[in-house]
């Protein structure tokens, strides 16, 4: 297989901000056609990214022959629907976290493209970030010992009126969930990449600053097999940001300050030192370059369907176990 012919469902912020650049950019992938809802800005998305073709109906877009690969770039209850159909079309997907709504779809989802041959891939970007690759040696390495504790926070100010563009990650039914659901599954999938499996979890959801469907503020403690517990917070009800990665271990700690950004501080019986490990500048890049190796050279991409049902099935138990 030399180039993979991609089509994009979906072209909002991140599509036009990171996925579309990257399919366009990436030497061993071209850009054949979007689709996009408003049916007047599919034409100017599709010219501003270099693709042949647009379409108004994603389902055109999955029947179109000259397509290998679908990227789901939309909200997350339209998921199943569409992966399963590009799946039943021969087409493989890489889509947009969180995976689905629920269990059953991401099954669902697992399931077709098993029966079509085709590859599932979820785009949990972190998953690549040469930062977590450089942590993962230090625990391996045995640098801080036995990781004890984990303590993750990713907090931002968000709640759009009625009428904003992105109203629907306050509708339950549209979005899943909240801050948890929505950028806490990222959090989650490196607790997992760094870790391993999650056993037992803890939690409280709730709203404390705005009157909405889903949640502003959550925190869920995550027993590890080995273990280590991790303690996860998010919200969108406070007026400074953070996005913090603390692991603390028997012999010593790691400390990112900015998860997005590279910079990591580690401490030891022997000192103090400073790294820094940049993420690529389209962040989505590495994640799309990865799914296309991963079809080309026939093995499963970095973060599978599977590995994202795992995901999935950890932010559940966060929802069905909360004390809030």
């Amino acid at each position: 297989m030399n180039k993979i012919r991609w089509g994009l469902i979906g072209c909002g912020d991140i599509a036009a901000k990171r996925v579309a650049p990257a399919l366009r950019d990436l030497t061993n992938s071209e850009l054949v056609a979007v689709s996009r809802a408003r049916a007047d800005l599919a034409e100017p998305f599709a010219r501003q990214f270099g693709a042949g073709k647009w379409y108004a109906d994603w389902r055109d877009l999955v029947a179109d022959p000259e397509i290998d690969a679908v990227y789901i770039a939309t909200p997350v209850y339209l998921h199943a629907r569409q992966t399963i159909l590009a799946a039943e079309r021969g087409k493989h997907v890489l889509c947009e976290k969180p995976m689905a709504l629920d269990l059953e779809q991401c099954d669902r989802m697992i399931a077709a493209s098993r029966t079509h041959q085709t590859q599932l891939g979820i785009a949990y970007y972190r998953h690549l970030y040469p930062l977590l690759r450089r942590v993962r040696e230090i625990i391996k390495a045995g640098e801080i010992g036995r990781v004890i504790l984990v303590q993750i926070n990713a907090f931002e100010r968000f709640n759009p009126p009625p009428g904003d563009p992105r109203y629907w990650f306050m509708c339950r039914e549209q979005a899943g969930g909240g801050p948890m659901f929505d950028f806490g599954c990222h959090r989650v999938e490196v607790l997992l990449h760094l870790l391993g499996t999650a056993e037992r979890v803890a939690s409280s959801v709730g709203r404390i600053l705005f009157e909405r469907e889903v949640e502003d503020t959550a925190v869920a403690i995550i027993e590890m097999q080995s273990g280590t517990r991790a303690l996860l917070s998010v919200t969108q009800a406070t007026v400074h940001s953070q996005d913090t990665l603390d692991l603390f271990g028997s012999e010593g700690s790691i400390h990112i300050p900015v998860l997005n950004q590279g910079r990591v501080v580690i401490r030891t019986r022997c000192g103090e030192r400073e790294e820094c490990h940049p993420p690529h500048v389209n962040l989505h890049l590495p994640c799309i370059d990865d799914f296309v190796r991963a079809l080309q050279e026939g093995r499963e991409p970095a973060v599978s369907g599977e590995a994202g049902r795992e995901v999935a099935s950890v932010i559940h138990s966060i929802y069905s176990r909360s004390e809030g």
